[in-house]
């Protein structure tokens, strides 16, 4: 066998693959006892007819296709391992020339992963916006916990106001019918917070209890239900109840039933820690999403267009399904948006990945850097502390989808690259200018 590499543009690679005559009839004569093994020959004992009738029966071509199907495999893994090729996607024959008794020459092409060429990846002095939770952050933590401690008290000899919260029955008109979902017995909604249908929630304030009335309201013009895409409506009201939330003052007592504190001070430090925390973890991201985005910049890399449009499909599938999920119909979507600008702009999210990726394996075969077992163990203890679920678990699902093992050493080699570009760079804070 021979084989003459050609490398081509878009980092294609084109193969002129040879298989001497003896080879080529030996697998040939291996095919016609396989396929006379799986047909019904009249005459014959099932595998005991001769080649000729084989020939006959089955056809030549069909057998010389058997015969590349099985010699093919081991043709290219023995063409890619002698040629030290990175591929990204399985070889295909695009034409072969089989004749019997002849040698056989096959032409095949196969897509090789990018070259990656890297400026400069150390020694980079990056500036990065820094975080900084705001002045109000520590009251907007406090109000938020007294809000979650607060208490609804009944309200009997009074009026409703914008701030209050109401049982109420309710039932919707629109065209004359019936709005689909649009009735309910003692609902309860805070009418300070609402998300109904602009205009609803206010024509309730100023209402007693028992008191029965008949609001107006217009659907929003972008409203999800076509039908009631800017339509009129009508709603019969019926207030049954009034509560006003009580929120707790803010103070040591508030502290106790929060958490194991004395004392507001005690809470305060605690929430404190939280910020703190907090505002780390987001300058951490800032540094890591700089100095990528930085050191992107300096690479030079020819992505065909093949590799992005199969990582393009890939997303659309992704939005597709959580579209579809959230109830929205996916026809809706690109209807409103364009198929076109869909698909455009995700390719260019598949591009930024597929570099990103490219990036991150370049780095790491440049300094070493590899995934060990313990890593792979890290990422599965994570993953069982994140759905609270047993280890063995997690390792199950792995055995049922052998793609979720790569996916976690993929992750294990970004944070490790992540690293090491952080360690190994220094970052200037600079004041936001958001």
């Amino acid at each position: 066998m021979t084989v003459k590499i050609e490398k081509q543009d878009k980092n294609m690679v084109k193969l002129d693959i040879e298989i001497d005559t003896d080879t080529a009839m030996k697998e040939y004569s291996k095919s016609c006892k396989r396929l006379a093994q799986r047909v019904n020959i009249p005459g014959f004992r099932k595998g005991k007819a001769p080649r000729n009738v084989i020939e006959k029966f089955v056809g030549i071509e069909a057998i010389q296709r058997d015969a590349l199907d099985y010699m093919l495999p081991g043709i290219f893994a023995q063409a890619i391992r002698e040629n030290n090729l990175n591929i990204i996607t399985e070889p295909y024959l695009e034409s072969y020339k089989f004749e019997l008794g002849k040698p056989v020459e096959i032409v095949a092409k196969m897509e090789l992963k990018p070259e990656v060429k890297i400026e400069q990846y150390k020694d980079l002095e990056v500036d990065v916006e820094e975080f900084k939770n705001p002045e109000d952050a520590m009251d907007k933590e406090l109000k938020s916990l007294a809000e979650k401690y607060a208490t609804l008290e009944p309200v009997i000899n009074r009026e409703t106001t914008d701030k209050d919260i109401v049982l109420m029955d309710f039932e919707g008109m629109a065209n004359g019918e019936p709005i689909k979902g649009g009735s309910s017995k003692n609902y309860m909604l805070d009418l300070g917070n609402s998300n109904f249908i602009p205009g609803f929630a206010e024509q309730l304030v100023g209402k007693k209890i028992g008191e029965e009335f008949t609001i107006d309201v217009k659907f929003p013009d972008e409203y999800h239900d076509e039908k009631l895409k800017g339509q009129p409506a009508q709603f019969k009201i019926k207030i049954n109840e009034i509560k006003e939330k009580i929120v707790p003052e803010i103070n040591d007592e508030l502290a106790k039933k929060v958490g194991p504190f004395k004392t507001i001070e005690d809470l305060k430090a605690d929430i404190q820690k939280y910020l703190d925390n907090t505002a780390n973890a987001e300058n951490e991201k800032r540094k890591s999403n700089k100095i990528f985005e930085t050191v992107l910049s300096k690479i030079t890399v020819d992505v065909q267009d093949s590799m992005i449009n199969r990582e393009a499909q890939a997303l659309l599938d992704e939005f597709k399904q959580k579209i579809q999920a959230s109830g929205v119909e996916w026809d809706k979507v690109v209807e409103k948006e364009g198929h076109e600008k869909i698909w455009e702009e995700l390719r260019v999210e598949a591009l930024n990945r597929i570099k990103n990726s490219l990036l991150i394996s370049e780095i790491a075969k440049l300094e070493n850097i590899q995934v060990t077992a313990s890593d792979i163990e890290q990422k599965l203890n994570e993953l069982a502390s994140m759905y609270g679920t047993d280890r063995s678990l997690i390792l199950k699902e792995i055995q049922k989808n052998a793609t979720l093992i790569q996916s976690l050493s993929q992750q294990a080699l970004s944070q490790k690259v992540t690293k090491f570009l952080i360690d190994n760079n220094k970052f200037n804070f600079v004041k936001s200018e958001k």
